[in-house]
Parts: C-alpha cells; structure tokens; sequence
C-alpha cells in the first residue's frame, strides 16, 4: 500500500495515457475526414445523428413460385425416367399439379415426385397429384429466405459504405434496415431493391420471336425482352446459374466500362460444357429478367471467366458488379415503411443526454465533496477519468452511440464512486476500531475489493444477457454498460489507490481527511 512499484505506476498512466489519447477525435470537428481511420470518434446512432429507416417485406410467394418453376422440370425429367406418361404439369406458389390420367401410374409417380426435395409431400384429387411442401418444410424455406435476403442486404448496405447499419429481421418476413447520417436514401433503396439475378440461357434457334408470339413455343422455351426492346426466344432452364458466380468487377474492353465475372469450378465446368457443346448457337446473359446480352458461341470458353459489355459508364458498371459479388436476393422485397430521422432531433437527443449527464456528474462531486474532503476530490478526478476511458474505449472499438448508450453512460457516474464509498467507509471503521491510518487505508482497499467484484460481477451477468438476446439499442446499452463497469472498477480501485498512496507517502497525515 505505501509504495507502488514504477512499473505498476507507469503501466497504470499509460492506461489512462491512451484512453484520454483515442477519447481526443470526440472533441475534434469534422474529425471523421480530418484524421485517420485508426483514429476516429464514436459512431453516432440513427437516433443520434439522424437518418432513414427502412421496413422491408420479403415476397416469398413470388420466391416459392421460383422454387415451384423449377421443381416444374424436376418433375418433367423424374416422370420421364421413370417412364410414366402425363397429361399435364402447372405450377404455382402453392405447388405443383400434374393430370395423370392412368391410375396406375399416378400410384407409380407418387415415390419419384417426393424424391425430387426434402419436405415435399404428394396428395391426389381426381386425376390430379398435387406436389407441394408441408408446413415444416415451408416454415424452414421461409425462414432461409429471410436469413439469405438479410445477409444480401447487409453486403450491399455495407459495400455501398453507409455508415454502421443496422439490418435486423422484424416479426414474420420483415427486414428493419436503419441507416444513421443517411438523408437521402433513395439510392440506396435502389440498391436494395434490385435482385441482380443473372443467369445464362441457351437462344431456342428452331423458334423465332415471330413464331412464339403466334403461339408455336415449345413448353421447355419462352419469349423474353432484350435491353433494347428486341425479343428471343430461350431455353427455360438455365445452362449456368448465377450462384455460381464467386467475383465481379469493373473491366474495360476498347476502353469502354464492362463488368467481368468469374465462376465457381462447378460454372466453370458448366460454362465450359455448354459453350463446347453448342459452338455456333447464341448464349443469352439474363439478368432481372432481361437479356443483357446474346453473344454468338465461337468456341469452347472453359477458364471460368466471362466479360458483360453494352452501355454502361463508370458508375453503372460499377454497381452491377457490387450487385453481382453481393448475390442475387432470393425474393423480391417490397418496401412497406419508410422514415427519415431529422438531424435536429438527433441534436436534441445529444443535448439532453449532456445536460442530464452534466447534473448527474455535479450531483456526484458536490455528494463526494461533503462527505469525503480530500478523497471525494480524488474520486471526482477518477470519474472525470472514466468518462475519457469510456470514450476511448468505444471509439478504439469503433462502436455506435445511441440514446440507450448514453443512458448506460450516466448509469456508470453514478457506480463509478459505489466502490470508492465502499472503501471510504470501511476506512472510517477501521480508524473507529483504533487502527493506525495506514492500517485503516490498507484494510479499507483490501476488504473491500471482495464486494466491490461481487456486486460489479452481477452488474456484468445483467449486461451479458442483455447483449446476447437484445438487439440494436439494448445491445448498445449492454456495451457502454459493461464497459462503464470495467474503467470505473480501474478508476476508482487502481487510479484512487494511487492518489491516495501518492498523499501519504508525501505528507503522513495524522488523521483521515474524511
């Protein structure tokens, strides 16, 4: 107690040293461009700072629709192998029908249909079979197309570089997108809503667009639009998917912007597949439902790699490679809600959290002064620490601000002096008891420490289940709580001990200044 190590003194002025260090870009104007990366302020929340809010739903009817298309030719190739004849196949959001007119072979058909997917179940009426998933199966696919269109959202959110988003899923097929500093968001919810659903699909050369509109298209074909308003006829099933693209960029062929994109060792087998087996024929690039491009097949393209060129300029090559590298949305999203923050209530927000926490801090240092002299100076001095640790520690950890963050804040000036009123008091005992004043000091710091972990320790266990099941704010409010905890427990345990140690050893007071 009556002399710390220079080791231990230097380690603990470091400490403090480096949180008033990173806590400096807080007080800095226009600090996000005027200094690095590694040196930045605490990031302000949507409630904060201001901006947009969007509420999005996600179309699992049209995404179950999709799915039901393709199970379509699953079930065209899985009835053909089997040799069993149909009438006819439909299909919709709901399922699959298919006319089998034989009984015997609707009986027949029933093992293969359920093999094409997990969770499909086959029911028949009349001369039908209705393919469709069963409520587990379609509560998971569901769920799947939620997870996979908020993890889209967020690559594309995050590459478009808005500042801290919050993307969270909101009741039952919703997604809450909240973008602080974000005033306009019209481009990005042009971002957002796009589906970048790219594909590459064999031209049907025995049918012209002409033919098709008259009515003579193949069931496996269907007509589609060019970006030019020309129309082609198409192969219904894709000869490579778009999943299978790993990257995409910005390219430029005879100087001009153009995307190039590469493939998976799956697409690029596929890809080198179709382009040596159809030498001559036009591969159509479908992208949103629109042939892009339907360059004529020359010869074998088997390095897993590809070109987009038409008319894009820098910005709009650009985006179509970030929609390509973030992936396809599995469902369209429609946006249902749609709010802007004002940056004056972000700014109101800010002052009375200031206010509250200016009268909070006097309330403590005129309550510490009274009734601990000296020590309430020294423990005023180690709040004031605090609150720079905390700052510091939120911006090394580049953490978001809310209004629930600045709460949690307040909350810890009030527990930053519950362990020093623990030590003062246990002092005030021991020198009632007749111990000497160093003795009373000593004891004071030694007994005390075990209820002072204790009773942060619960504080901590409260703040680590609101982080594991809160969301958003109540996640922010967990981090400035448990990080007020940390620096208060070092502030008014490690810092006092050392003010106090620093006062006795140079004047050894006759009595306790308290």
């Amino acid at each position: 107690m009556y002399k710390l190590s220079l080791k231990r003194v230097i380690m603990i002025l470091a400490i403090c040293a480096l949180g008033i260090f990173y806590s400096v870009p807080n007080f800095v104007k226009d600090a996000k461009t005027n200094l690095p990366s590694w040196w930045q302020p605490v990031n302000l929340g949507l409630d904060l700072q201001g901006g947009s809010s969007l509420l999005l739903a996600v179309d699992t009817k049209a995404a179950l629709r999709d799915r039901m298309e393709n199970l379509e030719d699953s079930a065209r190739s899985a009835l053909k192998e089997t040799k069993i004849r149909y009438q006819s196949i439909s299909s919709t959001e709901d399922g699959l029908r298919v006319k089998i007119d034989n009984p015997n072979n609707r009986a027949k058909a029933l093992a293969p249909l359920r093999k094409m997917d997990d969770g499909l179940k086959v029911t028949e009426e009349g001369d039908t079979l209705v393919v469709m998933y069963d409520e587990p199966a379609l509560n998971e696919i569901k769920l799947k197309l939620v997870d996979q269109s908020i993890e889209i959202v967020r690559k594309r959110i995050d590459e478009y570089g808005t500042n801290e988003p919050s993307i969270q899923s909101q009741g039952a097929g919703r997604i809450l997108v909240q973008l602080p500093g974000v005033q306009n968001p019209e481009e990005v919810k042009a971002l957002i809503g796009k589906t970048a659903k790219m594909s590459f699909h064999l031209v049907d050369s025995t049918t012209t667009p002409t033919e098709a509109r008259r009515g003579k298209l193949k069931t496996s074909s269907r007509i589609i639009r060019g970006t030019l308003g020309e129309q082609y006829v198409i192969v219904k099933k894709p000869a490579v998917g778009g999943e299978t693209l790993t990257d995409a960029s910005v390219s430029f062929q005879d100087g001009d912007p153009a995307v190039s994109f590469k493939f998976n060792n799956l697409g690029a087998k596929k890809f080198g597949e179709v382009t040596k087996n159809n030498i001559g024929e036009q591969l159509a690039i479908v992208l949103d439902n629109e042939v892009i491009s339907a360059p004529t097949i020359q010869s074998a393209i088997t390095g897993g790699s590809g070109v987009i060129t038409g008319n894009y300029t820098a910005e709009t090559a650009q985006e179509l490679a970030l929609l390509l590298r973030s992936g396809a949305l599995p469902a369209p999203l429609n946006i249902l809600e749609e709010r802007t923050v004002g940056a004056g209530l972000g700014t109101d927000s800010i002052k009375a959290g200031v206010e509250a926490s200016i009268i909070g801090f006097i309330g403590v240092v005129i309550f510490l002064l009274v009734a601990y002299g000296l020590f309430g100076l020294f423990t005023t001095i180690t709040v004031f620490l605090n609150l720079f640790l905390m700052l510091g520690a939120l911006s090394l950890m580049g953490a978001t601000l809310t209004l629930p963050g600045i709460a949690g804040i307040i909350l810890t000036i009030g527990m930053a002096v519950d362990a020093n009123v623990l030590i003062f008091e246990r002092m005030r005992e021991e020198v009632k008891a007749g111990r000497s004043i160093r003795d009373a000091i000593e004891t004071g710091f030694t007994i005390a420490w075990g209820t002072i972990f204790d009773s942060n320790l619960t504080t901590l266990i409260a703040a680590a289940v609101l982080f594991y099941f809160g969301s958003g704010p109540v996640r922010g409010f967990a981090v400035t709580l448990t990080i007020g905890i940390v620096t208060s427990l070092f502030t008014s345990v490690t810092v006092t001990r050392l003010f106090i140690t620093a006062w006795y050893n140079k004047y050894k007071p006759k009595a306790l200044p308290i």
